[in-house]
């Protein structure tokens, strides 16, 4: 069965063979999608050929164009033809145009053409990503979905980049890497130029990245900082559901849905349902903690809209790894590990749509953004040391760090390439006692890869050793730049499940000014080892009740996943039987099916399959992705694209 495309849209030049190329996008079948919502629309160059050609399932384009300059924004929400006039005029240039952007919650990509130059652009916390690929006729075309771009280019795949999937994560630049030989990722952060024609020439000039955003000094008291957040949380959550009268949220129990749900609750839906997964775990705290969400937010409130409160029961929600030939109705951009669990999120998903819910909110992006991560001390030790050292040793103490290995990671200054070249390793994976202060965590090869696979990926990472950069110079905001980064890659696959079931999924905490009110905040305030997310408990006062506010717990699911592994022993093997991932020479199929018949294997105890799975499953849809091509797409004028 072809993967269900999520919503995508093209950027092509203006030519005839651009023109030609918007008769061969992928039309997506509308039949599999709750409600066969979509169609296809065309933002046309002045000439009259495409320029933007879109399929907006979810999300809303937006445009406006005064002479030869142009704005088209893709995003949750319909921008106001006012709105878009006051960004695009006076607006001689990218920065001059970037800085009225930031006026608007940082959800959208970003489409102009200004000065006779087309410019794209994702978001800073790689939500919304850019990818382009050379067309052997029309020359440079881009788009958000390089699946897209693989099929118009006949980009065959790269087994390097599909080596490098199978490992837990990858730390940036290796994330870039695509999975189609040809097709490139814009870095987050980054915008894609894409010059016209010379007059009197036929082929433009290759495209060029260039960075438009930067993190900003972490320089702002709490109090500042979290007055800051709390405006962009709401006007965040505003963009994704104002307006709309009836939403859901995921309502785990933990401060961050929490967070969302009350946020969501201040933009007054006639209905809110909130859904709680109940744990198998006796000893889990969620379920208590959702329910005194649930009576707090209807206690003492005249304006309450209507809230109804649904709990999953724990035996109705699959473990990780159930119906795994079900992860074959997405396509999505990237193998992601989170893929096992797809069949718990479509539950959970499915029963928010039942309710009638029009848009689905999650605290997706919330650990990574104000748990703080201990790498971050080596940036504060930097210019206050004895803070740095006092909250260290805090930490330290709570994770069980010795002293002396503690001292040397913390006075080690090795440069961010030569971490990188040595970021993975044939050796065991790291202790839980093993101090995290440098650029990332290493990672370890899996006893199933074979010596191609790790022949490959360790030429991949001294490859991208060679001229590498990091995304900060200071290591703990490198590395937290990066975690948000990479949450917000792996939060595409509830997206994309959603998009099959026709319920739009967000997660306001990956808005780009979430993330830049959290980073400039002061590193000591912001994060703390006696304190419980400082920033987002202080940004949600008055908002959220003092005693929700107040629990310092977090449950896991790693049972559910151990269990997984046996109640779905027979799935498993039968996806290691034939495996595509063999047939690329990458993994020994049968060391697989012996892990299968042994769930409980110390192997499968040191070492997570997850990423292995995830790289299967999304093979086999990638290679039968693409139903047959509809060329009649729906043009519309410019006019009716604005609206």
């Amino acid at each position: 069965m072809p993967g269900l495309l999520r919503d995508y849209f093209v950027v092509l030049p203006d030519s005839v063979a651009g023109h030609a190329v918007a008769g061969q996008l992928p039309v997506p079948d509308t039949t599999r999608t709750a409600g066969g919502a979509g169609g296809t629309l065309t933002v046309a160059h002045p000439s009259g050929r495409p320029w933007v050609v879109a399929r907006p399932l979810v999300r809303k384009v937006s445009h406006l164009r005064r002479g030869d300059d142009a704005l088209v924004l893709i995003g949750p929400d319909q921008v106001p033809e006012a709105v878009l006039a006051g960004l695009l005029e006076g607006a001689r240039d990218r920065a001059g145009l970037e800085r009225r952007l930031a006026r608007l919650p940082g959800l959208h990509h970003v489409i102009a053409h200004l000065s006779g130059e087309t410019w794209i652009r994702g978001t800073a916390s790689g939500l919304r990503r850019i990818y382009h690929a050379r067309h052997a006729e029309a020359g440079t075309i881009a788009s958000d979905r390089p699946a897209v771009l693989a099929h118009l280019t006949g980009a065959p795949l790269d087994d390097g980049a599909l080596a490098l999937r199978m490992l837990d994560f990858l730390p940036h630049p290796l994330s870039r890497r695509v999975l189609w030989r040809g097709v490139h990722e814009t870095g987050a952060g980054y915008g894609l130029a894409l010059p016209a024609a010379a007059p009197g020439t036929a082929a433009a000039p290759g495209p060029r990245e260039y960075r438009w955003w930067e993190p900003p000094p972490p320089e702002l008291p709490l109090a500042e900082g979290a007055r800051r957040l709390g405006d962009a949380v709401a006007a965040s959550v505003r963009a994704h559901i104002g307006g709309l009268d009836r939403i859901s949220c995921e309502l785990s129990g933990g401060l961050d849905s929490t967070t969302l749900t009350f946020a969501a609750r201040a933009t007054a839906p006639a209905e809110l349902s909130l859904l709680t997964v109940a744990a198998r775990d006796r000893y889990s705290e969620d379920e208590t903690w959702a329910r005194r969400a649930v009576e707090a937010a209807r206690g003492g409130h005249t304006d309450t809209p209507a809230l109804a409160h649904h709990i999953i029961p724990a035996d109705q929600a699959p473990y990780f790894y159930a119906d795994l030939a079900a992860t074959s109705a997405e396509l999505n951009d990237e193998p992601l590990p989170v893929a096992p669990g797809r069949a718990r999120a479509h539950l959970l998903l499915g029963r928010a749509h039942a309710t009638g819910s029009r848009y689905h909110l999650t605290g997706y992006g919330g650990d990574e953004l104000f748990l703080g991560l201990p790498h971050a001390y080596q940036d504060l030790f930097h210019g206050n040391p004895l803070t740095a050292w006092n909250h260290l040793s805090g930490l330290r103490h709570q994770l069980g760090w010795p002293l002396l290995p503690t001292l040397k990671a913390l006075l080690n200054r090795s440069t961010f390439p030569r971490w990188l070249a040595g970021a993975v390793t044939t050796e065991p994976q790291p202790v839980t006692r093993t101090p995290l202060l440098s650029w990332g965590v290493r990672q370890s090869l899996r006893p199933w890869f074979t010596d191609h696979a790790n022949a490959l990926i360790t030429e991949e990472f001294r490859a991208a050793a060679e001229q590498a950069e990091p995304i900060d110079r200071w290591r703990g905001r490198h590395v937290d730049i990066d975690a948000v980064r990479m949450g917000a890659r792996h939060f595409q696959a509830m997206e994309d499940v959603g998009m099959t079931i026709g319920l739009p999924v967000a997660a306001p905490f990956y808005d780009d000014r979430v993330l830049e009110a959290t980073l400039a905040v002061r590193l000591e305030e912001r994060i703390s080892p006696w304190r419980y997310k400082p920033l987002l408990v202080e940004a949600m006062r008055g908002v959220v009740p003092d005693a929700l506010l107040a629990r310092t717990t977090k449950d896991h699911m790693s049972s559910d996943e151990h269990q997984g592994l046996r109640e779905h022993a027979s799935e498993l093997a039968d996806l290691w039987t034939g495996s595509r991932l063999a047939e690329h020479g990458l993994v020994d199929a049968r060391h697989l099916l012996r892990l299968a018949a042994e769930p409980f294997s110390p192997v499968l105890v040191e070492h997570s399959i997850s990423s292995t799975v995830a790289g299967e499953t999304w093979l086999r849809t990638a290679e039968n992705a693409w139903p047959p091509p509809d060329r009649t797409p729906t043009t519309i004028s410019p006019s009716e694209a604005a609206r």
